[in-house]
């Protein structure tokens, strides 16, 4: 899996190569100093040659500015980030990201299958990565599902308030082999934030990485209808149009 590159990794990246491109044009330097010092002066370097050699010089000396403006350029990508990500609250997201908090007495998430399963196992595990209940996946066709987990551990005890759970899902074919499926968390962005220059969303009681948001729609949520006018409303409304009637200035 490619990691995705955020301002801090890129930055470093920058920084890495500029170190090295400052260090190769120090060298360049010196010995291009020590030739022309320890010339023949009976057989000088050719013209062509050190014209060359300069012209090489410069295109160094050039992209070490170059990645200086890209780290500018970086930099003001990053802190642009969170006015940017702002635009995301209120539509639908879906993130290929399987933690969230357990609130309400309830933990949500959504998990999809390429194709219908054989057998499809999910596991809940806490924030120390240990299993505290499994069980059948209640859909087993392929697409997308949603599972709800009420908190209930398979030794009996009931999940902490607030703490942070993961999904984890294994299915197989009727051959037994390995099915792809995926944990999903689906819900309205309602918030963003940034950390480590990386920009997050706050979907669901999930907080997310922008980078693990796979898709993004505008919020299924309908405009509530005007309320019906009773028949004062409707009487009163006649009433204000047949005066406004220009007719009626001619009658």
């Amino acid at each position: 899996m490619v990691a995705p590159i955020t301002a801090d990794t890129a930055g470093s990246r920058i920084n890495s190569g500029s170190a090295m491109l400052a260090s190769n044009f120090e060298t360049f330097l010196s010995l291009l100093t020590s030739q022309l010092k320890n010339q023949d002066p009976l057989s000088p370097v050719d013209s062509n040659q050190f014209t060359a050699q300069l012209t090489q010089m410069a295109g160094v000396e050039q992209q070490l500015l170059t990645n200086e403006l890209l780290k500018s350029l970086v930099a003001a990508q990053g802190g642009g980030g969170l006015a940017n990500a702002a635009n995301y609250i209120g539509r639908d997201a879906t993130a290929a990201w399987s933690a969230t908090k357990f609130t309400d007495g309830a933990a949500s998430w959504s998990y999809e299958l390429a194709a219908s399963a054989n057998s499809a196992k999910l596991q809940v595990l806490d924030a120390a990565g240990k299993v505290v209940w499994e069980g059948d996946a209640p859909d087993k066709t392929a697409g997308v599902h949603d599972f709800t987990w009420d908190g209930k551990t398979t030794s009996g005890a009931d999940a902490a308030e607030g703490g942070v759970y993961t999904l984890k899902i294994t299915a197989t074919n009727a051959a037994g082999a390995a099915l792809d499926s995926q944990v999903l968390t689906r819900g309205r962005v309602t918030g963003v934030e940034m950390y480590n220059g990386e920009t997050y969303l706050t979907v669901g009681n999930a907080i997310l990485p922008l980078s693990s948001v796979i898709a993004l729609e505008e919020s299924r949520t309908a405009a509530a209808p005007p309320p019906p006018a009773n028949d004062d409303d409707e009487g009163l409304l006649a009433s204000i149009a047949s005066s406004l009637n220009p007719l009626k200035l001619f009658s």
